[in-house]
């Protein structure tokens, strides 16, 4: 398995708590949000553009909010209204590039 080009984990350690294995990984979210300042820079979004870039989200991150909301990624359904709910809240608005609605 090759490992991306620009993985954003910083560590991953373990312990135990209570007899479970926990296991905390850390990202660095910095080229997400200047990916994202970038394309908002540059990206045509026209309005009736076939193409909307909506938004820059890493892996890593999207496993995290997969997690979070209790959703399986073969749900693509799922999956899609847990990015786009992310997406157009206030807390992840910097990672938005197209600030239309969808």
């Amino acid at each position: 398995m090759q490992k991306a080009a620009h993985s954003t984990k910083v560590s991953e350690k373990y312990s135990f708590e209570d007899d479970k294995l926990v296991i905390k990984k850390t990202f660095d979210a910095s080229h997400m949000l200047s990916d994202a300042k970038h394309a908002r820079e540059a990206t045509q979004n026209s309005f009736a553009s076939d193409y909307k870039h909506v938004g820059n989200v890493d892996m890593g991150l999207l496993g995290v909010w997969i997690n979070e909301a209790g959703v399986s990624w073969e749900d693509t359904q799922a999956v899609k209204d847990v990015i786009k709910r992310k997406l157009m809240s206030n807390e992840f608005s910097a990672l938005r590039v197209w600030e239309g609605s969808y």
